[in-house]
């Protein structure tokens, strides 16, 4: 579970939300070959992903599963299995070691938003920001939207940039975003 400052940036209402139980009726995209449900949990899902595997293994080795499986509502940027590849060799093995639980969690709650956020809240934000939104992450951070083409691109505080690939995965307990990079804090 989530602790301090970063728990209580769960519970903070920082970007214009939308309700998960409000979207439990429209149609949620197959995400890793697998049906994404509305009426489960962003844990639930992420592990029937073939394409999640990694991201489902650092949640795991940093202790978050509780924390995405309670009732949120947050919106997770889930890098897929090729995102971290893209990673220098021995990076993933690195972080999922017990030494450096702290570094993960920082890393992957830096993927973490609060709120249900859905993609028109975020060509909203894009929108009223005049081509950028900058909005908080649960860790602390903040992540950068601007529109690319016919999507939305995300970018760290690193200056890294990430592709939405596969938007608006409806959970139980708050929305998935697909992406194909691993945003640095």
């Amino acid at each position: 579970m989530l602790v301090g400052a970063n728990a209580a940036a769960l519970q903070a209402e920082t970007i214009p939300t939308e309700t998960p139980a409000a979207a439990q009726g429209a149609s949620n995209p197959m995400v890793g070959g697998a049906a994404m449900y509305a009426n489960k949990t962003i844990v639930g899902n992420a592990v029937n992903s073939k394409d999640h595997t990694t991201l489902v293994a650092a949640v795991t080795a940093a202790g978050l599963v509780d924390t995405l499986n309670s009732a949120g509502p947050f919106t997770v940027f889930a890098p897929t299995n090729a995102a971290f590849a893209k990673l220098p060799a021995g990076t993933v093995e690195t972080l999922v070691k017990p030494e450096n639980k702290g570094t993960l969690t920082t890393i992957l709650t830096y993927h973490v938003v609060s709120g249900a956020v859905s993609a028109s809240d975020v060509a909203a934000l894009v929108q009223a920001g005049g081509g950028s939104a900058t909005v908080p992450t649960v860790q602390g951070g903040t992540l950068t939207f601007r529109k690319a083409g016919n999507g939305y691109t995300v970018t760290d505080a690193k200056g890294g940039t990430a592709n939405i690939t596969i938007a608006d995965v409806r959970q139980s307990n708050g929305m998935i975003h697909v992406i194909d990079g691993v945003l640095m804090p």
